[in-house]
């Protein structure tokens, strides 16, 4: 065996480059589509034949003309870039000019076109280099029709290392949904075999495009936060120029839905769906303690940024990017999550909780009244109070009533709410526990027995000082704040012996300290409480996860009573 080092025959050198680039039938519908949306294609109509291995893609974009077609599929050939300096400023999803050539190296490619303005369109077929082979005009309406024929039909061991037809269905489905969620406004079609597979209808953001393809999730389940920050300059974070950034945030609140796995944590950067790792841990930090354990948000980040933010240069398929000024956006994305999380009128529709009022209701209906703890007693004072407390941009909640000892039933201008007074005040203590988490000293050491060696390292962790009191035994002489002047103080600190971080210690002295249910609360109180709770960070869910209040709107309560009848025709006249 001959064992120099020898050139590579061009031939073998562009089948290696375009098994690099296309290795898949999801990549030949991402490269496609990609164009079509370049060309600015508003309807997109994808058909995949995975047994012909066969994709074709069809838009309504400004097609080519005849001298562009020639030159589509020579390698490198792109309209998108021209000198060095384009390739750290680009705006369209491709650049590269590989695509359409790999798709002929590695398959049969044909091209139909239409240029607005023209009145004929072309039909071009290319050969494995990329040359036009055959020429004719084609009548067909504005934009430009791909076909991808016999991928891979002269590299079969390629096929066989790919996975099974039907796992490349999901992916080009993956593919499609991911573009989708970048370019809500576009109208898909995609058919499976000649028959329709699926559809996606446009939407003026990704809100309405996410229910679509996460059937459980309704539009009300999602919010929207669009936010214009400055571009900072690249290398000095604490600088801005006047450039201005556009943050665009759908996330699932947390009080609604959630994930098992955090395949719904994704991010966009300038119309791409991209891996960014350090934001997606710090969109999942944003939404800590407002989950159940073990779950994960549905937040979708779409980052439209100056392209000298970006260096696209990292992975051939532009699925991974070095973002410059990373910190900076972790703090905007930390505060848009914040922003999105807190009540206020804009972002709590009227629809909200739709399903489990007519439940509670229904079950209203049977049962009978709903048994309130004392007489409400409507005070000069109480009324005084919420004038005092509330702030401009929040909910004018009104506590009314206590409904057994456990749900405070407050007013505000769209309805009621029914509001569970230890997780509401086990999320006011916990967000103060995070701000000023402090240790005091105890007038009398708690005594501990038995303690193991992990407890005492996690007391010492916790920054509690222990010492030896004698045999099995330990001194406690200090405590947080909320628990030192508790009856329990004890067996709270016990608990905290048994593991986790600072967080869920702080999560657990909460949740011991908080306003226990059953506690009768005078209607001052409860306003206090609601006025507290109202404007913590995450107001919607306690630290465990668990949805905080129902929304009972007018608009609901309306179609339950029936007032939209009219009244004569209700009585037969």
């Amino acid at each position: 065996m001959n064992s120099g080092i020898q050139t590579l025959p061009k031939e073998v050198v562009n089948l290696i480059a375009a098994g690099e680039v296309i290795d898949s039938l999801a990549a030949v519908v991402r490269e496609l589509v990609e164009n079509s949306l370049d060309a600015g294609a508003t309807r997109i109509v994808v058909s995949v034949w995975s047994e012909q291995w066969q994709v074709r893609v069809a838009d309504n974009g400004t097609g080519m003309n005849l001298t562009d077609l020639q030159k589509a599929a020579y390698p490198h050939s792109t309209s998108k870039i021209n000198l060095i300096d384009d390739l750290y400023k680009i705006t369209s999803l491709g650049f590269r000019g590989e695509a359409l050539h790999s798709m002929a190296t590695v398959a049969e490619l044909e091209i139909l076109s239409r240029l607005a303005g023209t009145v004929e369109g072309w039909r071009v077929e290319y050969n494995s280099q990329g040359k036009p082979t055959h020429i004719e005009a084609a009548a067909m309406a504005i934009g430009t029709v791909v076909t991808v024929s016999n991928l891979f039909g002269a590299w079969p061991v390629r096929r066989q290392g790919l996975p099974s037809p039907a796992k490349q269905l999901r992916a080009v489905q993956s593919t499609i949904q991911q573009i989708t969620l970048c370019h809500p406004h576009i109208t898909w079609q995609v058919q499976q075999n000649g028959r329709l597979w699926f559809a996606i209808s446009p939407g003026a953001t990704a809100q309405q495009i996410i229910p679509q393809i996460i059937r459980q999730v309704r539009h009300t389940d999602l919010q929207q936060l669009t936010l214009e920050v400055p571009t900072p300059e690249q290398g000095e974070q604490g600088n801005s120029s006047t450039a201005r950034s556009k943050i665009q945030l759908v996330l699932g609140l947390p009080d609604r839905c959630y994930r098992r796995r955090a395949d719904w944590v994704r991010v966009a950067m300038n119309g791409r769906l991209v891996r960014a790792p350090e934001l997606e841990h710090t969109m999942i930090e944003a939404m800590a303690k407002t989950l159940p354990r073990d779950r994960y948000p549905i937040c979708f980040l779409h980052l439209q940024i100056c392209p000298s933010q970006i260096n696209w240069n990292r992975h051939p398929t532009k699925a991974e990017v070095y973002l410059h000024s990373l910190s900076y956006w972790q703090e905007q994305v930390k505060s848009a999550i914040e922003q999105i999380l807190r009540l206020n009128p804009d972002n709590l529709p009227e629809a909200v909780h739709s399903q489990r009022i007519e439940k509670l209701l229904k079950v209203s209906e049977t049962k009978g009244g709903y048994n309130l703890s004392r007489s409400i007693q409507s005070t000069a004072s109480a009324d005084e109070n919420v004038n005092q407390t509330s702030e401009p941009g929040l909910i004018e909640l009104r506590a009314i009533a206590q409904v057994h000892n456990m749900y405070i039933l407050a007013e505000h201008p769209k309805g009621m709410w029914l509001i569970e007074q230890h997780i509401a005040h086990e999320r006011v203590l916990y967000e103060q526990l995070c701000d000023h988490w402090q240790l005091v000293p105890l007038e009398v050491p708690v005594i501990l027995n038995h303690l193991r060696v992990a407890q005492l390292e996690q007391m010492q962790r916790l920054g509690l000082d222990v010492e030896p009191f004698g045999e099995q035994m330990w001194a406690l002489r200090n405590a947080p704040a909320l628990l030192a002047s508790r009856d329990d103080c004890k067996e709270a600190l016990l608990e905290l012996s048994l593991g986790g971080d600072l967080q869920t210690a702080q999560v657990a002295t909460a949740c011991r300290s908080a306003i226990r249910n059953g506690t009768p609360l005078s209607l001052p109180e409860m306003q206090t409480l609601l006025d507290q709770w109202q404007v913590t960070r995450n107001p919607r869910t306690c630290p465990h996860g668990r949805p905080i209040y129902l929304s009972l709107e007018e608009s609901a309560l309306a179609r339950f009573f029936r007032r939209h009848w009219v009244i004569g025709k209700s009585h037969g006249i």
